[in-house]
C-alpha cells in the first residue's frame, strides 16, 4: 500500500491539485477553476470531490494520508484564508477545517504559496540538506519563505517572511496592500512591466515592445525582445534585478541564510534577472556575506512547483505530528 499526500495550489484563476509520494514523484493530478463555486463551502465540497475522483482513478494500491495546500492569505496556525483580495470568497474561511471534517479528519494543512515553495525546495529541491535558506516567487507579486534552523519562519501570527511589502522606493509605486514602494510593485512580472512602460514612455528610441498593445505587454514578451537585444528591454531587467538584489541583501543580513533560490516566471527568464540581481545583491551585501550566500533559480519544474510545494507541507506535517506521539509514549 503506497502512502500518498494530496498537494493543492490555490490562484486566482485556477485550483491544481495531485497526488504526490514522499520522493516527490506524482502519480495523477488534476485542476479546476477556482471562482466556479458561488460560496466557500461548495467549493470546498468540489475540492475533496476532485481528489478522490483522482485517487480512485489511480492503479497503485494507495492512501492519501493528508493534505497540504497552498493559497494566497493563508495562515498555517489557524488553517484559515483570511481576507484574500484575489477569491471571490470574503472574510476568514476555516479552510482547513472545513476539508479535514469531509475527508474523513485526515490532517489539512495550510500556508501560503511562498511558504510551500520554500518546504517543497527543501524536501524535493536544492535547499535539500540546507537549514538556512530563502525562496523568492517572482510572479503577479512577490511572496517569500524563509527557512531558519530547519524551520519555516511563521512568525508569532503566522505571516513572518512578506518580504513583498518591504518599502524599496520612498513614496514610491502604489501597492496593493495600501502602500507606496513596496518590493513586489518593483520586482515582480508587474513591476517588471511598469518598469518598460516607464522606460518606453520616458524616451523616443525604438524597442520592439512598441508594438505591444500597453494592456497586452508581459514579462514573456520583455524577456523576449531582451534576448534578442532591444535595449530597453533589457535596461527594464537590469532595474528589476538592481532592486530586487539591494532587497536580497537587506534579507541576508537578517537571517543569513545559505541560499537564495528565485521561482515563479520571472525567475524562468534566467540570466536576463539572475545576473543584475546576482550584481546588486554582492555589491550591497555586508563584507561579513561577501561571497557566501548562492543566489540561484529554483531546481523544481516550474509548472509543478506549487503542488510539490504543497505536497511537501503535508509531508513535513506529518513528520511533525509522528515526533509528538513518539515522545508521547516516551514520556
Amino acid at each position: 500500500m503506497k502512502n500518498l499526500v494530496a498537494g493543492v495550489d490555490i490562484d486566482r484563476v485556477l485550483t491544481s491539485y495531485a497526488l504526490v509520494d514522499e520522493f516527490g514523484k506524482i502519480y495523477a493530478k488534476g485542476s479546476f477553476p477556482t471562482q466556479d463555486s458561488k460560496n466557500f463551502r461548495d467549493y470546498v465540497a468540489r475540492l475533496k470531490d476532485e481528489i478522490v475522483a483522482l485517487a480512485n482513478n489511480l492503479d497503485t494500491p494507495h492512501t492519501i494520508t493528508a493534505v497540504g495546500i497552498g493559497a494566497p492569505n493563508s495562515n498555517y496556525y489557524t488553517g484559515e484564508i483570511e481576507n484574500a483580495v484575489n477569491l471571490a470568497w470574503k472574510g476568514r474561511l476555516p479552510l482547513a477545517q472545513e476539508l479535514s471534517s469531509i475527508f474523513g479528519n485526515k490532517p489539512v494543512v495550510v500556508t501560503n504559496d511562498a511558504n510551500a515553495a520554500a518546504i517543497g525546495e527543501m524536501i524535493y529541491g536544492g535547499a535539500k540538506g540546507m537549514k538556512d535558506f530563502i525562496v523568492i516567487t517572482l510572479g503577479t507579486g512577490l511572496g517569500s519563505g524563509i527557512v531558519v534552523g530547519g524551520n519555516l519562519l511563521y512568525g508569532h501570527d503566522g505571516y513572518a517572511g512578506e518580504a513583498g511589502h518591504i518599502t524599496v522606493v520612498r513614496n514610491g509605486r502604489e501597492c496593493g496592500c495600501g502602500r507606496k514602494g513596496c518590493l513586489e510593485c518593483y520586482a515582480s512580472s508587474k513591476g517588471l512591466k511598469n518598469t518598460a512602460l516607464e522606460l518606453l514612455s520616458g524616451t523616443d528610441a525604438p524597442s520592439k515592445l512598441r508594438k505591444i498593445p500597453m494592456e497586452k505587454l508581459s514579462s514573456k514578451d520583455i524577456a523576449k525582445a531582451a534576448k534578442s537585444g532591444d535595449a530597453i528591454a533589457k535596461k527594464s531587467f537590469e532595474l528589476t534585478g538592481e532592486i530586487l538584489g539591494e532587497a536580497l541583501a537587506n534579507l541576508v543580513a537578517v537571517s543569513s541564510p545559505q541560499a537564495i533560490f528565485l521561482c515563479g516566471g520571472v525567475a524562468n527568464t534566467g540570466e536576463l534577472i539572475l545576473t543584475p540581481t546576482r550584481r546588486a545583491m554582492e555589491k550591497n551585501i555586508l563584507p561579513l556575506w561577501k561571497g557566501k550566500v548562492k543566489l540561484t533559480i529554483s531546481s523544481l519544474e516550474y509548472e509543478n512547483a506549487p503542488i510539490l510545494g504543497a505536497a511537501a507541507l503535508a509531508i513535513k506535517e506529518i513528520e511533525k505530528r509522528n515526533v509528538v506521539v513518539a515522545r508521547r509514549k516516551i514520556f
